[in-house]
């Protein structure tokens, strides 16, 4: 099994490490990832908690949910450039609730929907040659990918690195509300964590062009009318899709992200993530040169991780 990268919380460096060294809800998910190895094994005295990890998650994602209705409340009025994005979603996540195919935690609205049928969906991912022959993956955290990243773990170790690491991910598994399967155009729950991951991965020169992307959804999740136009350039479109019936290769054409874009960055939105305003601060000090930043914006409240005891 290839091991398995996870978005993690924020601190200053990288962290690589098995599932349960990673969590993620709103903006108290790291800006980083997590890798599983081999290697780590024998570096690592402590063992995986896969009951604290999950009710951790779980805890989190309700924090991250609540914050976001605020956004979406904000975001409804027609000149708001981000309303068409949230009439996809609530339509999407009514159907899902209307017709009983939605599965805990509920609701799922403001979140990456969980949904009947996404350990079959997993499955089929599992199949691929393009999962099976990976040697690194990167697993989105949410509910309907615990299966993906089961399939992912192969040990429950791991290890801290830092941005100038070299690594190569074969392949991102990501989580979405809607997809179209014509085109490869996703939306996810309008945080724009996914988006920030994906980048980070370019940056650090982990990801390329050709990096296949996958997301696994409901046939009901997916859509015909995300217009391409009105895409962002830190958009992140998928190239396989998988659902509990079927596999889809959605060969978009839509061009991927080719890094962090600093001028989408507001400064509320870098203020939440530590690793990137080292990231930034590093930049500018190493060419001299400062960094665009992004238009103001007004963001609900983070998610904040509870302190371990004992740290």
């Amino acid at each position: 099994m290839p091991p398995l990268l996870l978005p993690a919380s924020p601190s200053l460096s990288l962290h690589f490490a098995g599932a349960g060294a990673a969590t993620a809800a709103s903006s108290s998910r790291r800006a980083m990832v997590a890798v599983a190895s081999a290697a780590s094994r024998s570096s690592s005295s402590s063992s995986f908690d896969a009951s604290a990890f999950e009710a951790e998650r779980l805890r989190l994602d309700a924090d991250a949910r609540a914050s976001m209705v605020t956004t979406a409340a904000g975001a409804q009025a027609e000149a708001d450039p981000r309303a068409w994005k949230w009439k996809i979603r609530k339509r999407v996540w009514d159907v899902l609730e209307a017709e009983g195919v939605a599965r805990n935690p509920r609701p799922v609205h403001h979140r990456i929907p969980n949904f009947d049928g996404a350990a079959a969906a997993a499955d089929s991912l599992g199949r691929l040659d393009v999962f099976q022959n990976a040697q690194c993956v990167k697993v989105n955290p949410d509910s309907p990918q615990k299966q993906v990243r089961f399939l992912t773990l192969s040990v429950k170790y791991g290890r801290p690195i830092d941005l100038d690491e070299v690594i190569k991910v074969d392949l991102i598994v990501i989580g979405s509300v809607a997809v179209d399967p014509s085109t490869g155009a996703r939306l996810g729950k309008g945080e724009g964590f996914a988006e920030l991951e994906y980048g980070m991965l370019r940056y650090m020169g982990a990801t390329d062009d050709s990096t296949m992307v996958v997301t696994t959804v409901h046939d009901k999740q997916l859509v015909d009318d995300i217009p391409v136009e009105k895409l962002l350039i830190h958009d992140v479109p998928v190239d396989i899709i998988c659902t509990p019936t079927q596999v889809i290769l959605t060969n978009t054409a839509i061009p991927k992200p080719q890094g962090i874009y600093w001028e989408k960055l507001s400064p509320e939105k870098l203020g939440q993530i530590r690793i990137l305003r080292e990231l930034k601060r590093r930049i500018e000090q190493e060419t001299g040169t400062i960094l665009p930043c992004g238009p103001s914006e007004n963001l609900p409240p983070t998610a904040q991780r509870r302190k371990r005891r004992g740290r």
